[in-house]
């Protein structure tokens, strides 16, 4: 089955075209400055790539039609028609307590989407857009799925989910934690259990997505049962310019002693803080760890943040699951730094960690990277989210 992943943003939609059988990528590419001077990328294998091609794209409407005329070119496409295409799958940042799982999307799903907005408002109607621009282009014969980045942590209990609040902002307001990065937290962890060679059900694992923006979650049984981004993905972690976790009374404080409104102290939070407001070098881990190597303290102390903030969610997470398996690191930083992985995991032989440091040298394969007695086994698994799309658009039509 050949499926369109698409993953619409406010000015940008990113296209990736896959075989879920051999799942292979056809050909990926992106739209961007949607709205102002619009710019178009197409990548495909022994095709001609289009590098940043001007092409007018007022719309998503008009987008969707300069990726389907890129697929079907008759000397640089990778389909005859757009009849090839046997479905759409979008990812969709907020679900809400609506959808635990992918659905096939229909008028129904979609004013439930809709009804989702307030929870996501800069990311949801930019979802919702490529839905309709895809519906009116591609007709509606070609079904269409949304995959939620929110479904795969739907399984957390109460006791995770809640927030230490007067109750009725849960009932009234949907006050609660919902998580993030789902789609690639259920993809490692899939694949962990195969690398294992165990059923998913029998195992206790703790996925690491650390990129620029992080999230850890424990999955239990092949389902989250805990994860550190909450209401929002501002919580958790230090992340590259978000500052994760943080006492709410020093919102207060400083927009008093600032002159701030609640618009720009979240501005602060959400774009300048984070190793890149702590180190004050970059939010770019390559730089954070050059800027240390040459004796800049602050990037020693934002990378140390960063490392410190992972280990203890690890730890929270094996305590609350009753122990823990295996612990794996995907994404741009967890896939690609050998150093973070080796800070993060370097104390944890308490807990049976022990890691293999010329295992731990490789870059964006996957390999188990702890040594061969570690109780706990720790896997590089390089996170494919747009494949887990694919298979669950797949599985839905």
């Amino acid at each position: 089955m050949k499926v369109l992943v698409i993953n619409a943003g406010s000015s940008s939609l990113k296209y990736k075209l896959l075989d879920t059988a051999s799942q292979d990528v056809l050909a990926k590419g992106l739209c961007e400055r949607i709205g102002i001077d619009g710019k178009f990328t197409y990548k495909a294998p022994g095709k001609t790539t289009i590098d940043a091609r001007s092409v007018a794209m007022p719309t998503h409407s008009e987008a969707i039609p300069a990726v389907l005329d890129a697929l079907v070119d008759p000397g640089n496409g990778v389909i005859a028609s757009m009849r090839e295409i046997d479905a759409v799958g979008h990812r969709v940042v907020h679900g809400g307590e609506t959808f635990a799982h992918s659905v096939r999307i229909d008028d129904q799903v979609l004013a439930a989407m809709e009804a989702c907005i307030p929870l996501a408002p800069l990311h949801n109607p930019a979802n919702i857009l490529g839905v309709k621009a895809c519906s009116a282009v591609m007709g509606a014969g070609v079904p269409q799925v949304a995959v939620f980045d929110t479904a795969f942590h739907q399984t957390m209990p109460p006791v995770a989910y809640t927030y230490a609040l007067p109750y009725e902002y849960y009932e009234k307001d949907k006050v609660r934690r919902y998580g993030f990065h789902g789609t690639s937290h259920k993809y490692v962890t899939q694949r962990a259990a195969d690398m294992l060679g165990k059923p998913i059900e029998s195992l206790k694992l703790i996925s690491c997505h650390l990129g620029n923006g992080s999230s850890v979650a424990a999955v239990a049984g092949g389902k989250s049962v805990d994860t550190s981004m909450g209401f929002t993905p501002l919580a958790g972690v230090p992340m590259g310019t978000r500052s994760g976790d943080l006492d709410a009374g020093i919102l207060e404080y400083l927009m008093n002693r600032h002159g701030m409104d609640i618009k720009e102290m979240l501005s602060v939070l959400n774009k300048k803080s984070g190793v890149q407001g702590v180190s004050g070098v970059s939010s770019d881990f390559r730089d954070l760890c050059a800027a240390r190597d040459e004796g800049n303290e602050r990037a020693a102390l934002a990378l140390d943040l960063f490392n410190y903030g992972v280990k203890k969610y690890i730890g929270a997470y094996a305590a609350a699951m009753g122990g823990v398996d295996a612990v794996i690191f995907t994404a741009g930083v967890g896939e690609n730094d050998a150093d973070q992985r080796m800070a993060i995991a370097s104390g944890l032989e308490f807990m049976g960690i022990r890691m293999d440091p010329d295992a731990n040298s490789i870059r964006g394969k996957e390999a188990i990277i702890s040594a061969i007695d570690s109780k706990v086994k720790v896997l590089l698994i390089p996170t494919n989210e747009e494949l887990m799309i694919a298979l669950e658009t797949a599985a839905l039509v």
